[in-house]
C-alpha cells in the first residue's frame, strides 16, 4: 500500500507537571527533512526523536511541535519573598527620601503597604518563574509513547491519502496506454499518406521514377518514421510503473526514473509522427505524463 508524503499526527503526553502535546506535519521532499519546534524537549533526547522520525517516515519535509500545558496545581507560581523584601526595603527607603515620609507613623503604614505590594508585584523576578521541561528519565516513557502515536496517526493519514494517489496515476497510465492503441490505428492511414506525399512530390517537379527505386527509397522513408520500438518501450514503461507501485513499499523515487522513460518514447512518437492525428495524440499522452509527474512526486 503506497502512502503519500502529506500527512498530519497528533497525540499526547500526561507527565506529572502537565500534559504534553505533540503534532507532526509532514509535505513532499526528495530525502527526510526535520525540523524539530520545541524549547521545553531534552538536548539529549533530540537526537533520538529524529532517528526515529527518520526511520519511520523515511522521506518528507517533517515538522515536529511540541507544546506543554501546565496542570492547574502547577499554574501558580511561587513567590520570591528575597526579591519582594529587597523591592520593599528600597521602595520605602525611597519615599522616605523623597517625601520625608516615617515609615513608622501607624496611620500611614497600612496605605504604604498596600501601594508598595502591589507595585512590587509587577516589577521582575518576584515570582520564581521556570520553563516547563521533561526534567527527569520518568517522564521520558510516556513522551515517546507520545511520539510514537503520533507517527502511527500521520501514517494513517499518509495510507488515506496514498489511496487516492494511487487511484489517480495507475488511471492515467491506463488512459497512455488507450491513447497509443489510438497511435497504432492510425499507423496504416499515417503511411498511405506519406506514400502518397512522396508521390504528388515527384508528379510536381514531373519525375517518373523507376518503380522498384522508389519503393527502395519509400521503404528507407518509412523505417525512419516507424514507431514500433517506441511502443514496445513505452508499454513495457507502463507495465514496469504499476509492477512497481503494486510492489515496492517506497516506490517514489523510482516512478520519477521511471517516468522519465515514459516521457522519452512519447516525444519520440512526436518527433516521428508526421501525422495531425497523431500529434494530437501526443499532445494527450503528454498532458497525463505530467499530471502523473505531479502526482507522483508525493509518493513515498
Amino acid at each position: 500500500m503506497i502512502q503519500s508524503m502529506t500527512g498530519y499526527g497528533k497525540a499526547q503526553a500526561r507527565i506529572k507537571s502537565g500534559t504534553i502535546t505533540i503534532e507532526l506535519r509532514s509535505l513532499n521532499s526528495k530525502s527526510a527533512d526535520i525540523s524539530i519546534k520545541s524549547s521545553i524537549l531534552p538536548k539529549d533526547k533530540d537526537l533520538i526523536v529524529r532517528k526515529t522520525l527518520a526511520s519511520r517516515l523515511v522521506r518528507g519535509t517533517i515538522d515536529m511541535f511540541v507544546n506543554y500545558e501546565a496542570a492547574e496545581e502547577a499554574v501558580a507560581r511561587p513567590l520570591n519573598a528575597s526579591a519582594i523584601s529587597s523591592y520593599y526595603n528600597q521602595l520605602v527607603q525611597i519615599r522616605s527620601q523623597l517625601s520625608g515620609f516615617d515609615y513608622y507613623d501607624n496611620n500611614k503604614k497600612e496605605l504604604l503597604n498596600n501601594e508598595l505590594l502591589a507595585s512590587i508585584l509587577r516589577l521582575p523576578e518576584v515570582t520564581d518563574s521556570h520553563k516547563a521541561e521533561i526534567m527527569d528519565e520518568q517522564d521520558w516513557p510516556a513522551v515517546e509513547a507520545a511520539l510514537d502515536q503520533a507517527i502511527a496517526s500521520l501514517t494513517e493519514y499518509r495510507i488515506l491519502e496514498g489511496k487516492a494517489l494511487y487511484a489517480d496515476v495507475c488511471s492515467r497510465v491506463d488512459n497512455i496506454l488507450a491513447l497509443y492503441d489510438q497511435v497504432e490505428s492510425l499507423e496504416s492511414e499515417r503511411m498511405a499518406l506519406v506514400k502518397e506525399k512522396l508521390l504528388k512530390s515527384l508528379e510536381e517537379l514531373s519525375l517518373k521514377p523507376d518503380p522498384s527505386r522508389f519503393e527502395q527509397e519509400l521503404v528507407y522513408y518509412l523505417e525512419k518514421y516507424d514507431i514500433n520500438e517506441e511502443k514496445v518501450r513505452l508499454r513495457q514503461h507502463c507495465n514496469y510503473f504499476k509492477e512497481t507501485i503494486d510492489t515496492e513499499e517506497c516506490p517514489g523515487k523510482k516512478l520519477g526514473f521511471i517516468i522519465q522513460e515514459m516521457g522519452r518514447e512519447i516525444n519520440t512518437t512526436g518527433s516521428k509522427a508526421n501525422h495531425a492525428g497523431i500529434q494530437k495524440l501526443v499532445v494527450k499522452m503528454k498532458d497525463e505524463l505530467e499530471k502523473i509527474r505531479e502526482q507522483s512526486m508525493n509518493i513515498l
